[in-house]
């Protein structure tokens, strides 16, 4: 297919991106060249605008530029934790693609897909700068989207060999394990204590709802020493005194933080040691021993998505893949 520039925009359902294939290999490379980018001042992306209909939802607009990767577009996401009793998935969203020379739009895709599998991918990206390079056990708790595709992430980096599986609902729990030991060929153990997800592992994920006042399920004691954690869900499963454990405390972003601490969010966090970009570049240290803790709250940025949106689009126009709109 042939774009006609500023004629006609490809649209991308959500089955159609998933068509398009690509890997969570090439999605966390495409992350990590990113945070590059970032790390060395060279992308634009103001904080994460939104409104919100509801306690604990949110629907936000994220913008951002990667000159190197040629991407520039909008994500208009929606995050509500009560989707899931309509049948509805909690993050939904579209994405708008646009043509960095003319600033035309060129792709409108659904942004769900993209969504889940970036956010995994940076999970990846941190864990291989902050967790033990052996690391073979994860603790998983929360076993919706998120607990599928950082996973997934995870597995493709390190040498796993056993998941423990932890989710409010015990037979999501069961059925994830059996999803996702069929799918990354590894024993996925469900546990019906979240304590049991947490002591045992070398790397903690927990993905649940994002909520302003954090029922701070783990405690103190509970994330080993020299284990790293991955916080999708901001500090929402977090007790103040297990996070202020960590030797080190990341995030993707850190005007971004300091947003969401200015309405409400993160009130009892330690002190932010560096942020990714500054990891990949190496502009701050990573793990520098065994025996550190090691936390990365990732807030999801846009650019993650826009990072992986030109990739979509270039395959779904060598596939020939989508539906071609009139602007």
């Amino acid at each position: 297919m042939t774009p006609n520039l500023g004629k006609e925009l490809l649209y991308l359902s959500q089955a159609d991106v998933a068509a398009c294939g690509l890997t969570m290999l090439e999605i966390i490379a495409a992350l990590e060249s990113m945070f590059r980018e970032k790390g060395e001042g060279r992308v634009e992306m103001p904080p994460k605008i939104g409104v919100h209909t509801m306690p604990d939802a949110f629907l936000h607009a994220m913008p951002a530029s990667i000159p190197a990767q040629r991407a520039v577009g909008v994500k208009w996401v929606g995050g509500y934790p009560s989707n899931d009793e309509r049948g509805l998935p909690y993050i939904t969203g579209l994405l708008i693609l646009n043509d960095p020379e003319t600033g035309v739009p060129i792709a409108l895709m659904d942004g769900t897909w993209i969504t889940a599998q970036r956010t995994g991918a940076a999970t990846a990206v941190a864990a291989k700068y902050l967790a033990r390079p052996d690391s073979t056990t994860v603790g998983i708790l929360g076993c919706g989207v998120q607990g599928h595709s950082n996973l997934e992430a995870l597995k493709t980096v390190f040498p796993l060999k056993k998941v423990f599986a932890y989710d409010t609902h015990c037979d999501r729990a069961a059925r994830y394990a059996q999803e996702m030991s069929k799918q990354l060929e590894i024993e996925v153990i469900p546990v019906a204590d979240p304590k049991q997800a947490v002591v045992q592992s070398d790397m903690v994920v927990t993905a649940g709802p994002i909520l302003r006042q954090p029922h701070a399920t783990i405690q103190p004691g509970w994330l080993a020493q020299g284990a790293f954690a991955s916080l999708v869900d901001f500090d929402s499963y977090w007790h103040p005194d297990a996070l202020h454990e960590a030797s080190k405390f990341t995030t993707d972003d850190v005007p971004q933080l300091h947003h969401y601490r200015d309405i409400g969010y993160f009130q009892n966090i330690p002190p932010i040691h560096a942020d990714l970009g500054e990891l990949v570049t190496a502009r701050k240290p990573g793990r520098q021993s065994p025996d550190e803790r090691t936390i990365a709250c990732n807030l999801g940025l846009a650019l993650d998505d826009i990072a992986v949106a030109p990739l979509i689009y270039a395959r779904a126009l060598e596939m020939r893949i989508g539906t071609w709109l009139p602007l």
